[in-house]
């Protein structure tokens, strides 16, 4: 990877995506690009990078990543100011344990787990193969495996009701997508020197349930028995940024910890689904006005 390498970090204020950030900061050797929707999120999370690179690079780009027009308007942003773009990874994500329905009439955390990183990654297209040898990275999750059952088209425009209970089910199905996306996007992408790669970050309490009130005495229990510890997650987010072994690979799926493949649950492997999911996809953010 070139010297000063642009990295675009989503949902880069907290969890995964911030410790991220900071371990790229160490190193010294990156510009980071970070979304942010609260400026007082991103001050102080440039000041954790500074603590640890007070010459570190850092630039935030503001907007509400559930909002298509936000995400198009930060994509835009971003490409005028970086032409050249090494890295983008597709952090940004949520765990919502009730049904909210976006300004747009989607349902959120479709939004912002599965279409944000889809536009995003789309607008940003010709400033990863400005660089030649660009990474896409997304957080999946192995809660794809509890996904209920897909119905595609329906599932991405699906505002029905539910639960705390009734949320797992549609979390696994945005990581699914998540990993549906990226095997189809690295056909599509064959020929462009840009790599795209999926991981399991593993279970962490970084950001655990920040909709439940005692979210924050489950993280210290977590913490006292050293479990979901978020150190890890973060690493092989770290890894496939930085090592070359990810760069020659594409279309993976990769494993916290080991740094090993993991194949997914069905249909998250299989080429007509995922080809399906695409096709839907360009088709609700054409009919949405976000595609000529």
């Amino acid at each position: 990877m070139s010297k000063s390498a642009v990295v675009v970090i989503t949902g880069a204020t907290s969890g995964l995506g911030q410790l991220v950030a900071i371990e790229l900061g160490r190193r010294g050797c990156f510009d980071l690009v970070l979304t942010a929707r609260s400026k007082e999120r991103a001050e102080a999370t440039r000041k954790k990078i500074e603590l640890v690179n007070a010459s570190a690079k850092v630039d935030f780009f503001y907007g509400d990543l559930s909002v298509l027009k936000d995400v198009q308007r930060i994509g835009s942003e971003i490409t005028a100011a970086y032409p050249k773009i090494d890295v983008l990874l597709n952090n940004a994500g949520i765990h919502a344990f009730e049904q909210r329905i976006t300004s747009e009439g989607l349902p959120e955390m479709i939004a912002i787990n599965y279409l944000s990183p889809w536009l995003l990654t789309y607008t940003l297209k010709p400033c990863l193969q400005n660089v030649g040898k660009a990474r896409v990275v997304n957080v999946a999750s192995e809660a794809s495996r509890r996904h209920g059952v897909l119905k595609l088209p329906e599932d991405l425009t699906d505002t029905t009701p539910f639960n705390a209970r009734g949320s797992s089910p549609i979390y696994g199905k945005t990581k699914l997508l998540n990993i549906m996306f990226t095997a189809e996007l690295a056909k599509r992408w064959s020929d462009t020197g840009i790599s795209v790669n999926a991981l399991n970050p593993g279970f962490n309490v970084s950001g655990l349930g920040r909709e439940l009130w005692f979210a924050p005495l489950l993280e210290r229990l977590l913490k006292f028995f050293r479990l979901g510890d978020p150190r890890r997650g973060a690493d092989i987010i770290t890894r496939l940024i930085v090592e070359p072994e990810y760069h020659k690979k594409t279309g993976g799926y990769f494993n916290v910890g080991t740094g090993k493949s993991i194949r997914p649950v069905l249909p998250g492997s299989d080429p007509q689904m995922q080809q399906k999911l695409w096709k839907a996809t360009e088709e609700l953010l054409e009919q949405k006005g976000f595609l000529p």
